[in-house]
């Protein structure tokens, strides 16, 4: 089958189940925290159940501007995504997602509520957090496939179809960029901006004032996001061998509970941990990691 052929069919596929995936893993995150809690939980389908609640209610918008910005925070987010399942920079596919986040703060202050603007703000801080260790993931990538001789790229395609998987010559970056995961996807100890839990909050920070169809549409934004990360830490596994697709499947499901475990044990600390943290971790695992990559 032809190589652009194959790359449409990945496209389309993530296009129409990324929804779906994301509600589910979110459905069965629900359930494992409220085990974790000594509770039954909610169905594994209730984040679909919310989401079509959410499309029937009536929609009011406290600002006009918020449903273009959230349109585009929404489909840059699903482009990103796009991109990365096509085979295309993997560089460039970030610098898309970080500016859906530019959209998404943009929708939060147009408000102008104080709780979504605090929570705004908090969004820009989490960027500043994550962001080293997403360009340095990317740069690890690159250097991953120059290894033995071979010409470095920032390819998804080529990254994917090397002859062996990148995590063998960058642990310290799938470290890093599992760490970042946590804020990535809003989990404690790193949800400043907004919580998924009612308990961390009476007032939903930077989703304040999203409602009905608004908050739908980023709900389901999330799920496609979040099904981008899983296939970004997968891509640390896959190589040309057919086996490291099932070894990619069994790491992503032990990294996302371990995500679920964090979230269920942690208190939410402040922006300055929060920074310190990421960056710590970044600089000792990735920079570390980076040293010894370039003197290979």
């Amino acid at each position: 089958m032809n190589d652009i052929v194959i790359r449409i069919i990945f496209v389309a596929a993530y296009l129409i189940l990324a929804p779906f995936i994301g509600g589910l893993l979110e459905g069965i995150d629900r359930k494992i925290s409220a085990r974790m809690q000594r509770r039954v939980g909610p169905p594994v389908l209730q984040p679909f159940y919310d989401v079509g609640k959410l499309f029937k209610k009536q929609v009011i918008a406290v600002n006009k501007s918020q449903i273009f910005l959230l349109m585009s925070y929404f489909f840059l987010t699903i482009l990103t995504g796009a991109m990365f399942f096509y085979g295309t920079d993997i560089l460039l596919c970030f610098f898309v997602l970080s500016t859906a986040a530019t959209f998404l703060y943009f929708a939060a202050v147009m408000t102008s509520s104080p709780y979504s603007t605090f929570g705004a703000s908090r969004e820009l801080l989490q960027m500043v957090s994550y962001e080293p260790a997403v360009l340095l993931a990317c740069v690890g990538f690159y250097l991953a496939t120059e290894v033995g001789g071979h010409v470095g790229s920032f390819k998804v395609s080529d990254i994917a179809q090397a002859d062996y998987s990148a995590i063998m010559y960058l642990p310290g970056f799938f470290i890093a960029f599992v760490f970042i995961l946590t804020i990535k996807m809003r989990k404690s100890p790193f949800d400043t901006a907004t919580s998924h839990h009612p308990h961390q909050e009476l007032v939903k920070g930077l989703t304040t004032e999203f409602g009905a169809r608004n908050l739908a549409i980023y709900t389901i934004t999330e799920w496609y996001e979040n099904v981008f990360l899983m296939g970004v830490v997968g891509l640390f596994i896959i190589n040309n061998n057919p086996i490291s697709i099932a070894v990619a499947v069994v790491v992503l499901l032990l990294v996302y509970f371990l995500e679920i475990l964090i979230d269920n044990t942690s208190a939410r600390v402040k922006w300055m941990t929060m920074l310190k943290g990421s960056w710590y971790v970044t600089i000792i695992a990735a920079g570390l990691n980076l040293v010894i990559l370039m003197l290979l």
